[in-house]
């Protein structure tokens, strides 16, 4: 059996809010392997997003542990945090985030500024990149520019910039109407056959369907984990 590119261990996450203390993740263990598609489910509270900023390394667990491609998480220095959010995972998130006064070129080509690629290098993986998302004649283009659906390509085609092995999407057709959300989910499964690992957030079970395993949380916990019959 091959090892888990994810591999979280009985991790909780507390928040205190004034004098309340809110357990937002309570005792979740989860193993993702290469090259899975998996959606975590639940209701607004259940802890999917909290559960999506600790893969991300966006956010640390109050205990338990996190290890990613076999080392644990907490033992990266900022660093090493910081060229993982970059280079071995990518984000995808429902509000686009996306750099107003930028092109589509260089919003697509921002990760790899992080990185240190030269422009030239940076330009030519930006456009490739575009292309494969169907974006190649809107590389000048400005984010308003675009419909909604044009800019989670864009926001898709950053995230696969640096190449790395995780995608990771938050609720990625939040903000889309139902034909444009089964062109980006379409879209998310391409690149799923290409080889990523994909972990999809979302609360729909249209949106759901498209992933192979679906993690469904409820107050903190696993409730169940089931491969999706297709």
């Amino acid at each position: 059996m091959s090892e888990p590119i994810i591999k979280v261990t009985d991790i909780t996450k507390k928040y205190v809010i004034g004098t309340e203390e809110i357990n937002a993740l309570n005792g979740v263990s989860l193993e993702v392997k290469k090259n899975e598609y998996v959606a975590l489910m639940g209701p607004s509270g259940s802890g999917k997003s909290t559960l999506m900023n600790m893969l991300g390394c966006l956010d640390s667990p109050t205990s338990g542990e996190y290890i990613l491609n076999g080392i644990p998480v907490a033992k990266m220095s900022d660093n090493q945090l910081a060229e993982v959010r970059n280079k071995e995972i990518g984000f995808v998130f429902q509000t686009f985030n996306l750099l107003p006064r930028s092109s589509t070129l260089e919003n697509v080509a921002l990760p790899m500024v992080y990185s240190g690629s030269k422009k030239e290098v940076r330009d030519a993986r930006a456009k490739e990149v575009l292309e494969q998302v169907g974006l190649g004649n809107r590389m000048s283009h400005k984010p308003n520019e675009l419909s909604g659906g044009q800019r989670q390509r864009v926001a898709i085609a950053r995230a696969l910039v640096n190449k790395p092995a995780i995608i990771l999407a938050d609720e990625p057709t939040g903000n889309l109407d139902s034909k444009t959300s089964v062109e980006i989910m379409g879209l998310l499964e391409d690149i799923h056959k290409l080889g990523n690992t994909i972990i999809l957030v979302t609360h729909e079970e249209e949106i759901a369907k498209y992933a192979h395993r679906i993690v469904r949380l409820k107050d903190g916990v696993i409730e169940s984990d089931q491969l999706n019959p297709k």
